[in-house]
């Protein structure tokens, strides 16, 4: 991980009297000694936004991209999606839909490849149906677009990454 290689030279080029704070996503930790380094990669992993504070001045503010297509829900849908930064793709979907399972991989493609430009989610309707209903699903796979908080385009069915592709370009 390149963050690691990072913060391995600022710790041991660092002569601080004073400890370093690592802050992700609201959570602490931290680094009074060189074997504490190495405990918080294992959490560091799990977090996509971090701050570096040394002597209390920010010295890095990095977000990694996320490369992969992560869960959203009704509890975490407002935080994932209505407020992020960054466009959205949502895959509504349910375990037992056919075509949900062959659009998929198509998905995670997009997610690889525009990791960084936009962010894949997936929500499954059976364990989520608020949100599925208040956005109208009525079949599935559906496919929303969304960008600064705003429903801006949909695809519904099983169709061609092509189709998938240019909806995510119209909004990067």
């Amino acid at each position: 991980m390149a963050l690691e290689s990072l913060f391995k030279s600022i710790h041991t080029k660092t002569s601080l009297s004073s400890s370093i704070v690592f802050i992700f996503k609201g959570k602490a930790c931290l680094l009074t000694s060189k074997s504490r380094i190495q405990e918080s990669f294992a959490e560091l992993n799990s977090f996509t936004s971090l701050v570096l504070l040394i002597e209390n001045h920010v010295l890095l503010h990095a977000r990694e991209a996320v490369n992969e297509v992560q869960v959203v829900n009704d509890s975490s849908w407002d935080e994932l999606v209505i407020g992020s930064e960054t466009p959205v793709l949502v895959d509504f979907w349910a375990p037992w839909c056919g075509p949900c399972r062959m659009i998929a991989p198509i998905i995670d493609e997009l997610a690889k490849e525009y990791a960084g430009k936009i962010k894949c989610y997936k929500l499954n309707t059976d364990e989520s149906p608020n949100t599925a209903t208040k956005y109208g699903i009525r079949s599935i796979p559906t496919v929303l677009f969304f960008k600064n908080g705003e429903r801006k385009d949909s695809v519904i069915g099983a169709v061609p990454k092509a189709t998938l592709s240019e909806k995510v370009e119209k909004y990067i």
